[in-house]
């Protein structure tokens, strides 16, 4: 009787609201969930796109799209991939069918923050073990494991502990899954619900306290101690090193200390954090200084260094007389109710599109040179590089984007500001990791003019056209098909192809998180039907040739780009079509699953 007055008096976006309420932060925790809070970190991604078998509509570069599904092909397949098959031709022995492997995405699971503790311990084994054991059972191909500055380097400079790391990767090497190795610099900790809390090394602290201008500063002049700011890149503040240094000398004791596992193929990503929870972004929206959902965040250049450095900019351009805004508002205000962000407001004049122009390219070059230290560090061996892209959704649906661009992509529009990224990261042979593969829109509240869809669209779609990788990640922890088909839906935008390689296939997928939750009953046995849907309803393929992955060794990075080169690839392109809904869908298709799969997870999870 729940279920039918469920289903006569709501849909399933208001279902799922219910369930899920206010989906905006990325750091936000979820109501009726007791899970670990979320930092944000992954890798993996697709191959070149063959833009002319896709149909197009003239419309906004960010207009949400649609793609035929129908096809008679696509329908042959899901009859195949639904019924029992008992043509052994299909099959090779292993029981794989060869074509429809190359539809294969693989899964890998974040690993709890505190899985070594801010002691640098490696703690409850045991359970652990048992975990992963599960996971592998599942069908899960690796994890993904933050790996925390503010613990191996906590004793002092170049004072490196990787003891309990090595015991952590010997245990997962031990259960056969894969590593995503996290180059962690930021603090964890600090965001709504976070129950860990992993600071900077204190000897950076403790420089901090006598000049607190090393971290982000908002125009009120409050500091945000998560990440170093960019401003000191190059300032030999710390013991003589600059910042930059200081992540390169880092990056290097992990491969010399981690040397037989890279040499083994187990660590097979390096996702190197570029700033605030990992992802290349400034310190715009945090919950440690208010910030709420779906605030637009605040400017974060205020610092010392960074000022003098607008100034010069602005003095070489013509303009002494230029200053850092001091109209954008604060970390809560709505667009339209500061002089910055309304309508014709300051960021459409001369003076604001400069000043987004800095504040954007320091961002970038910030990106480039610490992968560019990381290319060196890793050089030669059998390993990709990631970068993490922080999904802001929210303002999306507004001619500002605020809240992007107080986090540092200048993005309109009439302005991509993903493809530079793309482009950077191309530069690398990086990988591009974005996050909210899960949100729709009709799950976000009305008030946050939010476009999770159409934003993963423009993103995926711009590294596609820079002919890199891409992978992705949910932002929030979810444990109903709904979420699980739209991750799908991502990872394969036109579905499979039963005839070999789809036309868009992401590289891979990091699943937030290892957590009591997932490991319930219920929620495992859906979470390992998502898994096989990922795969192409394969069984796990540790082979990576047979589905395109194949690692090769990791060669030096490209000539630097030029301006002229940054600035071709801010020009809006209309993103790849999307089919409306996946071709693979978990837990049965259509809204009578969601709504059953939505009601277990409520009960089962508060």
């Amino acid at each position: 009787m729940l279920l039918v007055s469920i289903l006569l008096r709501y849909d399933i976006a208001t279902v799922t609201r219910m369930v899920y309420p206010a989906q905006g932060s990325l750091g936000e925790k979820m109501r009726f969930h007791h899970s670990p809070q979320i930092s944000e970190i992954t890798s993996t991604s697709g191959e070149r796109v063959k833009e002319g078998k896709m149909q197009t509509k003239k419309s906004s570069p960010v207009q949400s799209l649609t793609f035929d599904t129908g096809s008679i092909a696509r329908k042959a397949h899901r009859v195949m991939v639904t019924d029992d098959i008992s043509n052994s031709e299909l099959q090779d022995p292993k029981g794989y069918d060869e074509k429809m492997l190359a539809n294969y995405v693989p899964v890998y699971v974040m690993l709890p923050l505190e899985v070594i503790s801010v002691d640098n311990v490696f703690e409850d084994q045991a359970k652990l073990e048992k975990q992963l054991k599960e996971l592998r059972a599942a069908g899960v191909d690796g994890v993904m494991v933050d790996v925390w500055w503010g613990i191996v380097e906590s004793k002092g400079p170049e004072q490196y502990a990787w003891n309990a790391y090595r015991s952590l990767f010997q245990l997962i090497q031990k259960c056969d899954l894969k590593i995503q190795a996290i180059m962690s610099f930021h603090q964890c900790g600090g965001n709504i619900g976070d129950a860990v809390n992993i600071p900077l090394p204190k000897w950076i602290l403790d420089i901090g306290e006598r000049n607190p201008d090393i971290f982000y500063t908002n125009r009120s002049g409050n500091r945000d101690k998560e990440y170093l700011t960019l401003g000191v890149d190059h300032e030999p503040l710390f013991k003589g090193r600059t910042a930059i240094q200081i992540y390169s000398h880092y990056m290097k004791s992990f491969r010399e200390n981690m040397s037989d596992f890279l040499e083994a193929g187990q660590i097979i990503d390096i996702e190197v954090g570029l700033g605030p929870a990992g992802e290349l972004r400034y310190s715009s929206y945090q919950a440690s200084q208010g910030w709420v959902f779906p605030g637009i965040g605040e400017f974060q250049c205020y610092d010392k260094y960074l000022k003098a450095e607008f100034k010069e900019a602005a003095t070489i351009a013509g303009h002494p007389e230029w200053e850092l805004p001091d109209d954008a508002g604060e970390y809560n205000d709505k667009p339209e109710s500061t002089e910055f962000f309304k309508s014709n407001g300051t960021y459409m004049s001369e003076k604001g599109k400069f000043f987004l122009t800095w504040y954007s390219n320091k961002l970038l070059i910030h990106g480039d040179e610490i992968l560019d230290e990381a290319n060196q560090a890793f050089l030669g061996c059998r390993v990709k590089l990631a970068a993490k892209v922080s999904g802001i959704h929210w303002w999306y649906k507004t001619e500002n984007h605020a809240a992007e661009l107080t986090a540092g992509y200048y993005n309109l529009n009439e302005r991509d500001d993903y493809r530079p990224i793309a482009r950077m990261l191309a530069r690398h042979h990086a990988i591009l990791n974005f996050t909210c593969l899960e949100m729709r829109n009709d799950e976000q509240i009305t008030i946050a003019k939010s476009g999770p869809q159409e934003l993963v669209q423009q993103v995926l779609s711009a590294g596609w056209r820079e002919n890199i990788k891409v992978a992705g990640e949910n932002a929030l922890p979810r444990y109903d098909a709904a979420a699980y088909n739209q991750i799908i839906l991502n990872a394969r935008p036109n579905g499979v192809n039963g005839d070999g390689h789809p036309n868009l296939r992401m590289y891979g997928l990091t699943y937030l998180r290892l957590s009591d939750a997932l490991m319930k009953q219920n929620n495992l046995k859906l979470f390992k039907s998502f898994v096989r849907k990922m795969h192409a309803d394969q069984d796990y393929c540790p082979d990576f040739s047979k589905y395109n992955h194949e690692i090769v060794l990791l060669e030096r990075s490209k000539s630097k780009f030029s301006t002229e080169a940054i600035l071709d690839a801010t020009k809006p392109m209309m993103p790849f079509p999307w089919s409306k809904e996946t071709d693979m869908p978990v837990g049965g298709a259509g809204l009578l699953a969601d709504l059953v799969n939505l009601i277990k997870s409520l009960f089962e999870n508060k």
